[in-house]
């Protein structure tokens, strides 16, 4: 299968490249939710979060930290920045190739998250405490 942002990164679709470097690019989305909204992507192709390497993945962020700069001293309208990656088909990832998004925000500028019902009331303690055991037990060794 093909992938449109592995054709991005070598050339053969057209896009518009904010920043490179040997890790990963950042380039303009061509479905911004404002002005300004890019994606930092691994040069190398990795399908989810499990299968970027640490260093690689803590690269993005570095370089995710360095485009909302550049964002805020743009000129462009960014009040504010999320930053969103979407790990799996239930998580909304529509393009198999890990990205984190770089979304300048302003003050009502229509974008936002819903929240499913029952969101705010708060779980029991020992809820918490049992997810946290189980993610605990799944965490790889220290070695």
């Amino acid at each position: 299968m093909t992938c449109i942002f592995c054709d991005i990164l070598a050339g053969t679709l057209e896009s518009s490249v904010v920043y490179r470097d040997a890790s990963c690019t950042a380039f303009m989305t061509i479905r911004p939710v404002n002005p300004g909204h890019l994606l930092v992507v691994p040069n190398q192709h990795a399908r989810g979060l499990s299968d970027l390497g640490a260093e690689t993945g803590a690269h993005l962020f570095r370089t995710a930290q360095l485009m909302a700069a550049a964002l805020r001293k743009s000129g462009l309208r960014c009040e504010g920045i999320n930053l969103y990656l979407a790990d799996g088909e239930a998580a909304m990832q529509e393009v198999f190739h890990v990205h984190l998004h770089v979304l300048p925000r302003f003050k009502d500028d229509g974008f936002g998250m819903t929240f499913p019902p029952g969101h705010f009331r708060l779980p029991a303690r020992s809820a918490l405490d049992q997810a946290a055991a189980a993610i605990r037990t799944a965490l790889p060794q220290a070695g």
